[in-house]
């Protein structure tokens, strides 16, 4: 289902820097009416608020607080296409002292988030017809040793991406599963990854997918390298009715 930027009121996760902002200046120079910037620190968003007057509006949200993400929806009842963004990566091999610490805790924000902005949003989403986008990673698809633990919580939440697209697309929603490499951010630098492709390239690439009314947005150069390989399974595979 093909999803234009234009007119629509949008949410982001995590909005106040990295992919996130990309996402909320691409959407607005898009079109979209109104996005809502969903973080953790209120105060983190003034240069956007800033340059962007009332065309955004900067709500709190936790994403690994369920009553928070319930309060969040409750507060943005007019939007089209929510952008769970939000995430966490870590450092942190299979094999650790902490790695059931670490795992959990990035469990817990990054596939854990989706169930509770998911669930929280449905219904509007639902009544909208709408779209809900993912950020995942190319590390759902292969785990990297040095991330291992990051890996598998994205290959939690992609599979949770999934079930969502079957639950959800039905209804009339869209869903977008966004894979990128990696990405020119904090993140990136911290886990050790040089000349990570530009965030735009990541939000220019969702305002197209859905438009297109892809499911899956391999936005980067080493995303589509990926995508190459995957396409066949992907088709045959996830995409697949089995039913």
């Amino acid at each position: 289902m093909s999803i234009s930027i234009e007119n629509k009121v949008a949410l982001v996760t995590g909005a106040n820097r990295g992919i996130g902002k990309a996402i909320v200046e691409s959407f607005i120079n898009h079109g979209a009416k109104k996005v809502y910037l969903a973080v953790r620190d209120i105060n983190s968003t003034k240069d956007l608020e800033e340059k962007y007057g009332d065309k955004v509006v900067t709500l709190k949200a936790d994403v690994s607080k369920t009553e928070s993400i319930q309060e969040l929806a409750k507060q943005a009842k007019d939007v089209d296409i929510v952008v769970n963004n939000a995430g966490v990566g870590t450092t942190q091999s299979t094999l650790g002292i902490d790695v059931e610490k670490d795992f959990a805790y990035q469990l817990e924000v990054n596939a854990f988030g989706l169930l509770r902005v998911a669930n929280a949003f449905a219904e509007t989403l639902e009544k909208n017809k709408g779209a809900l986008v993912q950020l995942n990673s190319i590390a759902s698809m292969k785990n990297f040793s040095h991330l291992s633990t990051y890996s598998a919580s994205k290959a939690a939440s992609y599979s949770l991406t999934q079930g969502l697209r079957t639950e959800l697309g039905p209804k009339g929603v869209s869903i977008l599963s966004v894979h990128p490499g990696p990405v020119a951010t904090d993140m990136g630098e911290a886990a050790g990854f040089e000349n990570g492709a530009s965030t735009s390239v990541i939000s220019e690439g969702i305002v197209k997918a859905l438009n297109a009314g892809d499911f899956h947005l391999f936005p980067d150069e080493m995303a589509k390298q990926i995508e190459g390989a995957y396409q066949g399974f992907s088709d045959n595979v996830v995409l697949a009715d089995f039913s």
